[in-house]
């Protein structure tokens, strides 16, 4: 079993739903086990600003799959909940589920990478990801967490609730 971190997003058809089905959907996921939620945030869009603002979380899961099992089951939940996969990179949509961490592993092939790309870059990432995660975390790519943490401001971030 690997620990795996699957970020979060949603700012399309009542968003906060959106992200309570997924994490139902998680919890089912084959040879896995739901085990962390960090709390709701609310977040800018990275894209056109004439789009709502984001809900986002974290979640850590347990699973024996591999990444690219986990990846076409990480699609195929969000094609259930409506996610149309468009030309245009950050816009609006219903669910937007991404494998930000995988175990120790470091996975560089064309479906996906991990670390997640823009990872250290992307404070609705990052203060879900330290609530979630071990104090120590230490990246695939030999950064800490907390480092990353100290160098992305708690700008445009408004933590919304406990939990979902």
């Amino acid at each position: 079993m690997e620990r795996v971190y699957i970020g979060l997003g949603s700012n399309l058809a009542e968003p906060r739903e959106q992200l309570r089905g997924a994490l139902k959907a998680l919890a089912a996921l084959p040879a896995s086990q739901l085990v962390d939620v960090s709390s709701l945030y609310a977040s800018d869009p990275l894209g056109p600003p004439d789009q709502p603002r984001y809900n986002n979380a974290v979640a850590a899961l347990e699973t024996a799959l591999t990444p690219l099992e986990l990846l076409d089951a990480l699609q195929a939940i969000e094609r259930a909940q409506g996610r149309e996969r468009k030309a245009e990179r950050w816009g609006p949509r219903t669910l937007d589920l991404d494998i930000l961490l995988f175990g120790d592993q470091s996975i560089d092939v064309p479906r996906l990478k991990v670390p997640h790309y823009h990872l250290h870059a992307r404070a609705f990432v990052l203060y879900p990801l330290a609530e979630v995660a071990p104090d120590a975390l230490r990246l695939a790519d030999g950064r800490f967490l907390a480092d990353l943490l100290a160098a992305c401001p708690f700008e445009g971030l408004e933590r919304l609730s406990e939990a979902l």
